[in-house]
């Protein structure tokens, strides 16, 4: 298993509370799952054809970045966005890169908002449609489900398409202790730094 650079050096921002510790750690963990299928997918299954007007797995992982990308944009413009990505000539190494990237940032979003008092985040806006919700714990839980949402249909498709992942990435992404040490954290949410 190789892992870019840019994967492996990821670091959590300070945080001084515990719900801000936790919404970065939760949502580290969340992106080493990305990390993993993209690890253990067949090549060939990235841009196969699914049935139907399903998106391809591609599409799915760039459409995580993108509407990462969005979500700064829109709640903490003061933080760099990064590029967005092109679905239909994003490399699986792009997506890592570009994930890795957008993580980082949603992570520092996540520690600013939540973090404490000296935050210049307001509000998460989710979508330029999209009602405003105040900064809390329903904005990681927001941008938890839609990663988890699109992993489980990155898993569906990569099944239907006869490209299963291997059980070592479906477990994998399961296996939270190892994923925090993975991500810095060795003991877990809920443990300081």
């Amino acid at each position: 298993m190789v892992r870019s650079r840019e994967a492996m050096s990821t670091r959590q921002p300070r945080v001084p509370n515990q719900l801000g510790r936790a919404a970065v750690q939760m949502f580290a963990a969340s992106e080493r799952m990305n990390q993993i299928l993209i690890e253990h997918l067949d090549p060939t299954a990235w841009k196969a054809k699914p049935p139907g007007k399903a998106r391809t797995i591609a599409a799915i992982f760039t459409h995580m970045h993108n509407a990462r990308c969005k979500w700064i944009r829109l709640t903490a413009p003061h933080l760099k966005v990064p590029r967005q990505l092109e679905r239909t000539h994003c490399t699986p190494r792009q997506a890592r890169a570009g994930l890795t990237e957008s993580a980082a940032r949603c992570g520092e979003m996540l520690a600013e908002a939540l973090g404490g008092a000296e935050s210049r985040i307001e509000k998460f806006h989710r979508d330029g449609w999209a009602r405003a919700w105040p900064v809390g714990v329903e904005m990681l839980c927001y941008m938890l489900s839609h990663e988890s949402h699109h992993r489980g249909q990155v898993c569906m498709l990569a099944h239907q398409l006869g490209f299963p992942l291997p059980i070592k990435a479906t477990s994998g992404i399961w296996n939270w202790e190892k994923l925090w040490k993975e991500c810095g954290t060795p003991r877990g949410p809920g443990y300081d730094f």
